[in-house]
C-alpha cells in the first residue's frame, strides 16, 4: 500500500490498492456469513430453560451478559466519521464482552442494539426547506443551475471589461450565487453531499421520507464497517413507529404520577420564528446554553441634553407624563449603591420602547425582545421602537441611579459596551468593578478626546463590600496589582473581574445600606427584592451565549407556561449522585463533568409543537421534545424484536402482538413486575417480555460524545432512578472526545470530512477501525489519521501472508520442550504478559493501549523472537502456532474479518467464529523475573550496538583511539556486584525526603547533598524522581534485581557476541568487579584483572554492565 503523506487537514491518497481489495473481499465474505448465521442476534434464557419466575439478577449468576448502546443517531443524514469514532467504542466493548469468559463456562451474551432517532426539529425543519427551494427552484432545482451558469457568463464578461484595470490593486471575488447564502448552503445541496441523486431529492420536502431513507443507509453502513448490532432490536422513534410510541407514553405518564413532570412558568430559550421551546437538539448553535437570569434596574433619565431633546422632537415624542428609563442588567444588585455613572456605547443604537404605564426604556433591540416575552411590556412579542437613538446622543444626560448614594449623575461613554450581550447600558461602580474603575479613571484623563466635561468623571467612589484580602475598594487593589493601564488591557481586566466577583460573593460584607454587616451571598437577594419591590428594578433573562435554532433565528428567553422535567429537585438530584457514584464512568474527568451538570441543572422544558415525536399523552395538541423521548430506549431494546420485525411497527414481531395491546398495565407488568393485570395478551408472552428485559437490563455501558453529558446522558441517569428499582439503575457510561481527521477539524466545506461509508469504502473495515482505536480514549478531542488507516492495510495483509506461509511448513518447525531454550520460555512469557495487559485494556475500555499490547507490541515481541532464533526456521512449533491464535483472538474485537480468516481458513477452525470463542489469558503466571531478564539481555544488545557506534565515530586528539571496522574486536562486559557506596548513601537520603514529601523542593534536596558530591549526586537524584512518577517506592528503593545477571549473561554470550551492526567480534570476555575495587575477576577463567580507568566502569551499576570494545 503506497500513500502520500499528506498535510493536516488533507486527506490521504492512496495509489495502490490490491492489499486493500484483498482484505475488503475477506470483509465482505465474512459480514455476509455472520448476518446469514445470525452470530449477532442474543437472547435470554428462556423460559423453557429457567422457570419464569426466577428474576434477571439471579439468572446472570450463571449466564453472564453485558448490554452496551451507543447515542442512536439521529436520521437526518447518513453516518459520518465522527459517529464512527463513538459507534467503534460500543463496537469493541461489544466484541470484547462476547469472548470475555473463562473457556469452558458459559459464554457472555454481549447485546448491542441500534435504533434511528427521529424525534425533533432537524428532520421537520430541512424538509420545509426543501419544499421552498422547490418552490424556488422547481423539481430537479433547474432554476438554481441555470442562475448559477447566467451569473458565471456575467462574470466571465466582467472580468474580461475589467482587463486593464490597475492590477496592483487587489479585489476579493465572491461568486454571486454565494453572497446570497451568505456562505450557507441550499438544503437540498447538504443533500446532494450525501451522495443522494438530484433528481430524487425533491422526495425529502417530505419528512417521511427521511425516516423511511436513512435508517436502511445507516443499517448497511453499520454492517460494511463490521458491527454486532442484533438488528431485530431496532426501531425508529416517533410516533410513526406504534409500538415506541407507546412505549414513550406510558414513561412520560409514568413520570407525571411519580411527581417528576410539573407545569408553570419557567424562562426558557425560545425561538419566536419557530413559536416554540428551542431545546438542544432544535439548535444549530449553542447547545448547553441556558437561561442568564439579570437584574434590570431602571435608571431614570431627568434631565435630557440638547441631542436627547432634537430626537424625541425629531420623531414627534412629547416627554410631558412620560418616565424614561435607561436600562442596564446587572449580575450584583447588591452593590448599587456605589454607582457613578451609567455607560452608553457610542457605537450603539439605541431603542426607545414603550414598557407600559407611561414608562419607556432605552435598551438594544435584541434585549427589548427578550423582554417583550417575560411579562415586562404591554404586547407580547412587539419590539418595534418608537425611535432609535444613537449612544453618543445621551451622553451628558443627567440620571437618577437608584440605591446611589451620589444624586447628581451623568450618562458617560463606554466603548467596549457589546451589543449582544445585557442590554447596551451598564451600571457603573468602581469601588467593586475594575472594568468601571478604569473607565472612569480613563474618562478621566482624556475628557477632551471623550468630548465630555471633566467633572463628570471626577466622581468618588464608594465603598460598598469589604472583603479581607482586597480591602473596602476591590476594583483599585486588583487593578493596581494586576498593573492595568487601560480599558483596552482585556484579557487582565478579565481576571480582575472574576477575582473581585469571587472574593466579593463568597468572603465579602456589606459596609453601606440596608444590610451592613451580612455576607454578600446573604444580601444579594435581599437588595434585589427591595429593588424590584420598590419599582426600581426587575427579573430580566436572555441567554448565556448565542443561540440559532435550526431555521436559523436567534433565540431568546420567553417565560412560558409549561410542561417541564422537574430535574435538580434535591431529593431526585440525591438518587441521580448516588446511581452515578455506583456507575463505572472509565475516568474521573466524565464523573466530574456528571457532577457539574448535576450541580447546576434545572428543569426543562418537556414539549414543542412544532415537529416530528410522540404526542403528549394528556394533550394531543404538544409534542414531546427530543431529548425527554430518549431517556430510557434503552429498556424498549430488550424487547422490541417480540413487537416487531421492522424498524416502523408495521411487521408484527416474535410475539404477534398488536399496538394497542400494549396498554400501560402490560409495560409495568414488564418493567415494574406489576402482577394480576387486564390484558388478553397470553401469560407466557407476558412472561417472556420480562424475562428479556430483566436480563438484559441495567444497560451495563452506554457510551456517547461527551457532548451529551449535560443533557441526554444526565437525563438517562435521573429517569432510570426514577421509574426504577436500585437493581436496573445503569452500570456504566463511557463518554469520548470529539474526532479530529488528520489534527484538524472535520468540515464538509474543506473536504476535510468523510462519511463511515466513505471511510470503508477508501480503507476497508478492519484498518479503519484499527485507526479508529489508535486515535485516543480519552475524553479529550482525539485524531483519526490516516496514515494509521494505510499502514494498518499493510499489516494486516502481511500479517495474513505470514500466517498462511508458517501453517503450510509448520511441519518444517523445531519441536521438543521449550523448557530447554531460554528464548522459547522468555517468548511464551512475553506472549503471556501481553495478553493480560490486553485483557486489561480491553476491560477498561482503553483500546489505544489495548491496540498496542495486543498487536503492536505483540508482533515486536514475535519479531524479536523470530529474529533472535535465527529465522522462522528455527522457531517453536507449538510457540509460533499459539502466537498466531492469540494474535487473531487480541485482535478479534477491534478487527474482527481478518482475526476470522486466521482462524478459519490459516487454522482450519471453522466450526468456531472468533466472536465467541474466549478471549485468551496467560496459560501461567507471568514470571517477572523471565521479563526483567529479557529485557536485560535486549537492552544489554541495544547499548552494545551504541557502544560500537560511537566507537566508530572518528575522534580527534593526540590520544585519541578510534576503532577500525576492518578489524576484528573484542567486547569486555564489566559487571558490578555492587552499587557505588555514595548511591546507597543518597539512595536512603532521597527516601527519607519522599517519605517526608519533601524530595520536590530542590533547596532541602540540595542541602543534603556534600559540595563535593554535587555533580554526580544531582542527576542521580533526578532518575530516581522520575521513576518515581512511573514505578512504586518498593520497587524503584529495592535496588535488587529480580534476576541472575552473571546467568543470564552466560546463557545468552553467544547472542551477545553477534548482535553488533557493523564489526565482527573475536570474543566477548565478562569482567565482575565490586564497585570500589580496583581488581575484578574473568568469568570464563575465574582469573584476577586489573580494571581500566575507563568511564564505562565507573558507570557500571548491577544491571547495567561497563561495555568496552577494541581491536584485536
Amino acid at each position: 500500500m503506497v500513500a502520500a503523506a499528506p498535510a493536516s487537514g488533507t486527506p490521504l491518497v492512496l495509489e495502490n490498492t490490491s492489499k486493500r481489495d484483498a482484505l475488503i473481499e475477506i470483509e465482505k465474505k465474512y459480514q455476509k456469513k455472520w448476518q446469514e448465521d445470525k452470530v449477532f442476534e442474543v437472547d435470554a434464557p428462556t423460559i423453557e430453560q429457567y422457570e419464569a419466575e426466577i428474576e434477571g439478577d439471579t439468572l446472570r449468576d450463571s449466564n453472564p451478559k453485558y448490554f452496551a448502546s451507543m447515542a442512536y443517531p439521529y436520521m437526518n443524514g447518513r453516518l459520518h466519521l465522527g459517529h464512527g469514532f463513538t459507534l467503534s467504542k460500543a463496537e469493541f466493548t461489544t466484541g470484547f464482552q462476547r469472548m470475555n469468559y473463562k473457556e469452558g463456562s458459559t459464554p457472555r451474551r454481549a447485546l448491542f442494539p441500534l435504533g434511528f432517532h427521529c424525534t425533533g426539529m432537524p428532520i421537520k425543519s430541512a424538509a420545509d426547506k426543501i419544499a421552498r427551494e422547490l418552490e424556488m427552484f422547481g423539481q430537479n432545482f433547474e432554476k438554481f443551475f441555470e442562475e448559477q451558469e447566467s451569473e458565471t457568463q456575467t462574470e466571465k464578461k466582467e472580468e474580461v471589461t475589467k482587463a486593464n484595470e490597475d492590477v496592483s490593486k487587489f479585489k476579493a471575488k465572491k461568486a454571486k450565487a454565494v453572497q446570497k447564502q451568505g456562505g450557507k448552503k441550499y438544503q437540498f445541496q447538504i443533500i446532494q453531499q450525501l451522495d443522494v441523486p438530484l433528481e430524487e431529492i425533491h422526495k425529502f420536502a417530505d419528512p417521511m421520507y427521511w425516516l423511511y431513507y436513512f435508517p436502511p443507509h445507516t443499517q448497511s453502513d453499520v454492517v460494511n464497517f463490521g458491527g454486532r448490532v442484533d438488528w431485530r432490536r431496532s426501531m425508529i422513534t416517533t410516533d410513526v413507529n406504534p409500538y415506541y410510541d407507546s412505549f414513550i407514553r406510558w414513561s412520560i405518564n409514568k413520570m407525571r404520577d411519580l411527581g417528576k413532570i410539573k407545569f408553570g412558568e419557567r424562562y426558557t430559550i425560545y425561538s419566536e420564528k419557530d413559536g416554540q421551546a428551542c431545546m438542544d437538539h432544535d439548535r444549530q448553535s449553542g447547545e448547553g446554553v441556558g437561561p442568564q437570569e439579570y437584574t434590570g434596574i431602571k435608571i431614570e433619565l431627568m434631565e435630557y441634553n440638547d441631542e436627547v431633546s432634537a430626537v424625541f422632537k425629531e420623531n414627534n415624542f412629547d416627554v410631558a407624563g412620560k418616565k424614561v428609563f435607561l436600562v442596564a442588567a446587572t449580575l450584583r444588585p447588591e452593590t448599587m449603591y456605589g454607582q457613578t455613572c451609567c455607560f452608553v456605547s457610542p457605537k450603539i443604537d439605541y431603542g426607545l420602547f414603550d414598557a407600559g404605564n407611561g414608562e419607556y426604556f432605552i435598551t438594544t433591540e435584541r434585549a427589548f425582545k427578550n423582554m417583550c416575552y417575560q411579562k415586562l411590556t404591554p404586547k407580547r412579542g412587539f419590539h418595534t421602537p418608537v425611535l432609535s437613538i444613537n449612544g453618543k446622543a445621551l451622553i451628558g444626560s443627567k440620571i437618577h441611579a437608584p440605591l446611589a448614594i451620589h444624586k447628581e449623575l451623568r450618562v458617560l461613554p463606554m466603548e467596549t459596551i457589546l451589543p449582544n450581550k445585557g442590554t447596551g447600558v451598564v451600571t457603573c461602580v468602581p469601588s467593586d468593578s475594575p472594568d468601571d474603575y478604569v473607565t472612569m479613571k480613563d474618562l478621566f484623563n482624556k475628557s477632551e478626546y471623550y468630548k465630555i466635561d471633566q467633572s463628570w468623571a471626577d466622581v468618588e467612589a464608594i465603598p460598598v463590600i469589604n472583603t479581607e484580602k482586597y480591602g473596602d475598594l476591590t476594583a483599585k487593589t486588583l487593578v493596581e496589582q494586576l498593573k492595568i493601564q487601560s480599558p483596552k488591557d482585556a484579557v487582565q481586566l478579565a481576571k480582575a473581574k472574576e477575582a473581585a466577583y469571587k472574593e466579593g460573593y463568597f468572603n465579602g460584607k456589606m459596609i453601606i445600606g440596608s444590610y451592613i454587616g451580612e455576607k454578600v451571598e446573604s444580601a444579594k437577594p435581599k437588595v434585589k427584592a427591595d429593588l424590584i419591590a420598590s419599582g426600581e428594578a426587575f427579573v430580566y433573562n436572555e441567554p448565556e451565549s448565542l443561540v440559532m435554532s435550526r431555521s436559523n433565528d436567534e433565540c431568546i428567553v420567553s417565560l412560558e407556561d409549561q410542561w417541564y422535567v422537574d430535574y435538580g429537585e434535591e431529593n431526585w438530584k440525591a438518587r441521580a449522585l448516588e446511581a452515578l457514584h455506583g456507575m463505572r464512568t472509565f475516568s474521573a474527568e466524565t464523573t466530574h463533568g456528571f457532577e457539574g451538570v448535576l450541580d447546576w441543572l434545572k428543569n426543562w422544558a418537556l414539549t414543542r409543537s412544532y415537529g416530528l415525536g410522540t404526542r403528549l399523552p394528556w394533550d394531543e395538541s404538544l409534542l414531546i421534545e427530543s431529548l425527554s423521548d430518549s431517556t430510557i430506549y434503552q429498556a424498549f431494546y430488550t424487547l422490541a424484536h417480540m413487537l416487531h420485525s421492522d424498524f416502523y411497527g408495521k411487521e408484527p414481531g416474535l410475539l404477534n402482538i398488536k399496538p394497542e395491546q400494549m396498554t400501560e398495565d402490560v409495560w409495568e407488568y414488564i418493567f415494574l413486575r406489576k402482577e394480576n393485570i387486564e390484558t388478553d395478551i397470553p401469560l407466557k408472552k407476558l412472561q417472556i417480555m420480562r424475562r428479556e428485559f430483566e436480563f438484559f437490563y441495567p444497560l451495563d455501558e452506554s457510551i456517547s460524545g461527551k457532548d451529551l453529558i449535560p443533557n441526554h446522558l444526565t437525563f438517562w441517569i435521573y429517569t432510570n432512578v426514577a421509574i426504577y428499582p436500585k437493581k436496573f439503575w445503569p452500570g456504566g457510561v463511557r463518554a469520548n472526545g470529539h474526532l479530529l481527521l488528520n489534527n484538524a477539524k472535520m468540515s464538509k466545506s474543506t473536504g476535510n470530512f468523510y462519511t463511515l461509508q466513505q471511510i470503508v469504502d477508501k480503507y476497508g473495515a478492519d484498518a479503519s477501525r484499527i485507526a479508529l482505536a489508535d486515535s485516543g480514549d480519552s475524553i479529550e478531542d482525539a485524531n483519526f489519521d490516516e496514515q494509521n488507516a494505510s499502514a494498518a492495510i499493510l499489516r494486516l495483509f502481511t500479517l495474513k501472508e505470514w500466517a498462511e506461509d508458517i501453517v503450510k511448513n509448520v511441519d518444517n518447525l523445531r519441536n521438543g520442550p521449550i523448557q530447554e531454550n531460554f528464548f522459547d520460555l522468555a517468548f511464551e512469557n512475553e506472549m503471556n504478559a501481553l495478553i493480560e495487559e490486553c485483557y486489561k485494556n480491553y476491560d477498561e475500555t482503553n483500546y489505544k493501549f489495548a491496540l498496542k499490547a495486543g498487536l503492536f507490541d505483540f508482533q515486536s515481541a514475535r519479531d524479536y523472537y523470530v529474529d533472535i532464533c535465527g529465522g522462522v526456521k528455527n522457531v517453536h512449533r507449538d510457540l509460533i502456532l499459539r502466537y498466531i491464535k492469540a494474535q487473531s483472538l487480541l485482535l478479534a474485537p477491534i478487527a474482527p474479518h481478518i482475526a476470522e480468516y486466521i482462524v478459519h481458513e490459516i487454522l482450519g477452525e471453522k466450526d468456531l467464529t472468533v466472536h465467541s470463542i474466549a478471549f485468551p489469558r496467560a496459560t501461567k503466571p507471568v514470571d517477572i523475573a523471565l521479563s526483567d531478564a529479557l529485557e536485560y539481555i535486549r537492552s544489554l544488545a541495544r547499548s552494545i550496538r551504541e557502544t560500537e557506534l560511537n566507537a566508530l565515530k572518528p575522534k580527534k586528539g593526540k590520544n585519541a583511539k578510534n576503532l577500525d571496522i576492518n578489524k576484528s574486536v573484542n567486547i569486555t562486559l564489566y559487571i558490578a556486584l555492587t552499587f557505588p557506596e555514595w548511591q546507597d548513601k543518597y539512595l536512603t537520603i532521597v527516601r527519607e525526603l519522599f517519605e517526608a514529601h519533601t524530595l520536590d523542593d530542590n533547596k532541602v534536596v540540595k542541602t543534603k547533598i556534600e559540595g563535593k558530591d554535587m555533580k554526580k549526586v544531582m542527576p542521580f537524584v533526578s532518575g530516581i524522581k522520575a521513576r518515581l512518577t512511573k514505578e512504586s517506592p518498593e520497587i524503584v528503593f529495592n535496588r535488587k534485581l529480580t534476576f541472575d545477571e552473571l546467568e543470564i549473561v552466560k546463557t545468552c554470550l553467544n547472542i551477545l557476541k553477534i548482535c553488533t551492526a557493523k564489526v565482527t567480534v573475536n570474543d566477548l570476555n565478562v569482567i565482575t568487579f565490586n564497585n570500589g575495587e580496583d581488581k575484578g575477576k574473568n568469568l570464563a577463567t575465574g582469573e584476577e584483572v586489573e580494571l581500566p580507568k575507563v568511564k564505562a566502569i565507573e558507570a557500571a551499576v548491577p544491571g547495567q554492565p561497563g561495555i568496552v570494545i577494541d581491536n584485536v
